[in-house]
């Protein structure tokens, strides 16, 4: 047998061939053949047999003429009977012994979602999700991971499991980066009492980080109400523990015959004042948190509307892009199956959200009546084959507009002529371009999750109609600019950068972030209407607030859609067909009952009506006190 050159270096050669080859598939930084690329050999204390287990099994074999010339050289080492041979087998420790890496700063980038921290003495790679480490959550535990070959760090096999998978999932749809030590944001000026209520939330919720943040809103606001009254302390613990949480499975089959499983949410937050009224939403980052945050803030809104009514939410992490008619029917009817039992007239009744239109609502309704057996018309949205509000899909956006028209109307301004800038291209800012029109304002912005799209002219009808027509046929919003030549399509941006008067966010739950508030600033915006739930971040909020931009909340300027869906359930309304002027007209006069509601709340806690966060304060406080007095009457329930 012929002795390959190299002698005994080629062992290590090789081994540093192989490291590197590892390192560069890592995305590590190897400056020189032989540098430290940070493997090192220690001891495999997480199962006590690995350190007696051979890295690579087999008996020896005889290299094949197909092989390389590098794998024949490497099987004649491992067969010399030479010294070096024998100095391979003096080490037979090390080589058993499993392979670690260690952690180094060039490694954050390319693994987001780790971080260090000591366990029992000794330092490991964790998972900022999970907040597991090692064999824990591998895929298989039992498998040849002491190859150098085939070992991959405990880290990347986490990344790897389904479980991970599940809770990155969840994590990346809510668009925030999870860090070990940065504590959640708590508001400043916080009372002891008050703070002592976010406190015990964050206890007893801690990765729920929209439904915390909603809390610690929802709270600041209430600060002065709690310090005249040590009683609603005990009020709010109990109101910010939802009633009835429903978690479930969603089985369903697409067209080419294969079972998919979603989850499915349903969480009836409050029924003090009445049965529940809240939104479904299909759509993939749905979790527990984001279905907590909404009912929240529907029990609000619900109670800040002229009627009496408690607040759910819920939805599942099902995408219906994309999806036939036949794969959204068999998805809402099997969602269908499971919830039925906690819905009906007296109970709970869905109304549409995102992800969730008439085609949708009428799957949901149709199940619905098919196992309940009667015909009760207790869903809110779609009012199938029965007479109903004609205006139903354009409560919200309508009502976003009439309550900026109310706040302008107090200034002595009006909407005419004003500069609106709208982010979202759903039904909410479909209506709400509409109605700014008929105000002869000029909406320039619309929005999808690629980018935004800006038309200097400003839309009209015509333009409207042509973005409906886009948006049916899933195009991209970059189709309009091809059409008029004085718009322009953004790829990842936020329409926040450009000049206007007045701002409706109407996407998602914090689409405007620190950067995107200074660039309202900047751009000239005086008065930010909340079309969707909880538009800003924490630090937007600070910043508004601090240049003197009056915000319009959700709870308040939103209620559209609680005024419409109550008005097409009165069974006067269900004997008579509205007309769009008479329907019109009663959203105004509840929407201007929910202005001044909010507006003598604030006043009479302190806040002056020029105060930017007077109607944010003050539609809360309101709310929160019709719940507490409903709560107090019903005793410890």
């Amino acid at each position: 047998m012929l002795l390959p050159f190299g002698g005994s270096g080629m062992n290590s050669t090789m081994d540093d061939i192989n490291l590197i080859q590892q390192a560069q598939r890592h995305r590590l930084v190897v400056r020189q053949l032989g540098e430290e690329i940070d493997l090192e050999i220690g001891p495999g204390d997480d199962d006590p047999s690995f350190g007696n287990s051979t890295l690579i099994g087999g008996p020896p074999r005889e290299p094949s003429s197909e092989e390389p010339d590098d794998t024949k050289q490497m099987v004649m080492v491992s067969q010399l009977p030479s010294d070096d041979q024998d100095m391979s087998r003096t080490q037979p420790v090390k080589r058993k012994k499993k392979v670690v890496k260690r952690w180094r700063e060039e490694w954050a980038d390319t693994y987001k979602w780790a971080y260090v921290d000591v366990k029992e003495g000794t330092a490991r790679i964790f998972c900022s999700v999970c907040r597991e480490y090692g064999r824990k959550h591998r895929r298989n535990p039992y498998g040849n991971e002491g190859s150098r070959n085939m070992q991959m760090s405990a880290l990347e096999e986490h990344n790897n499991s389904l479980l991970h998978k599940e809770a990155l999932r969840l994590q990346m749809a809510s668009k925030d980066k999870i860090v070990a030590d940065k504590p959640v944001y708590v508001k400043a000026l916080m009372s002891k009492t008050a703070g002592s209520i976010v406190e015990a939330a964050l206890k007893r919720d801690p990765h729920e980080l929209e439904f915390i943040q909603s809390v610690q809103e929802a709270v600041h606001a209430l600060e002065r109400v709690i310090a005249k009254n040590a009683h609603y302390v005990n009020i709010m613990e109990r109101l910010l523990e939802p009633e009835r949480t429903i978690i479930f499975r969603v089985p369903w089959t697409d067209d080419r015959g294969e079972t998919h499983v979603n989850r499915g949410y349903r969480v009836q937050f409050n029924q003090a004042l009445g049965p529940c009224r809240g939104g479904i939403r299909f759509h993939p980052s749905m979790n527990l948190s984001i279905c907590k945050f909404l009912g929240f803030e529907q029990t609000l809104k619900n109670a800040l509307s002229p009627y009496k009514l408690g607040g759910a939410a819920g939805g599942c992490d099902f995408d219906p892009k994309g999806k036939s008619d036949n794969e959204i029917m068999s998805f809402c009817q099997s969602f269908m199956n499971e919830i039925y039992r906690y819905l009906g007239p007296d109970k709970d009744l869905p109304s549409e959200e995102m992800g969730v239109g008439t085609r949708e609502m009428g799957f949901l309704f149709g199940q619905y009546r098919r196992i309940a057996g009667h015909f009760q018309g207790s869903f809110t949205g779609p009012r199938i084959f029965w007479s109903g509000s004609s205006l139903r899909t354009e409560a919200t956006g309508y009502g976003l507009v009439f309550f900026a028209q109310l706040i302008l109307s107090d200034m002595n301004k009006e909407l005419k002529g004003l500069r609106c800038a709208v982010s979202g291209s759903g039904k909410i800012a479909m209506h709400v371009l509409e109605k700014l029109i008929a105000y002869g304002a000029v909406p320039i912005t619309v929005s999808d999750s690629k980018g935004y799209l800006v038309d200097e002219d400003g839309f009209d009808y015509m333009k409207i109609s042509f973005l409906r027509d886009i948006k049916a046929q899933q195009r991209s919003l970059r189709d309009y600019s091809k059409t008029y030549a004085r718009s322009k399509y953004y790829d990842e941006a936020k329409p926040w950068n450009e000049r206007c008067d007045i701002a409706f966010p109407c996407a998602s739950q914090n689409e405007i972030e620190q950067s995107d508030a200074f660039n309202l600033v900047n751009s000239g915006c005086r008065i930010l209407v909340e079309g969707s739930n909880m538009p800003c971040t924490p630090d937007a909020v600070d910043v508004l607030r601090k240049a003197n931009v009056l915000i319009a909340p959700a709870m308040a300027a939103g209620a559209g859609g609680v005024v419409a869906g109550e008005l097409e359930l009165n069974h006067e309304c269900n004997l008579l067909q509205w007309s769009p002027e008479d329907f019109e007209s009663k959203l105004q006069e509840a929407m201007k009952q929910i202005y001044q509601r909010a507006l003598k709340a604030a006043t009479d806690f302190g806040y002056q009506k020029d105060n930017p966060e007077a109607l944010v304060h003050g539609a809360v406080i309101s709310a929160f006190l019709m719940i507490a007095q409903a709560m107090t009457d019903q005793g410890c329930v």
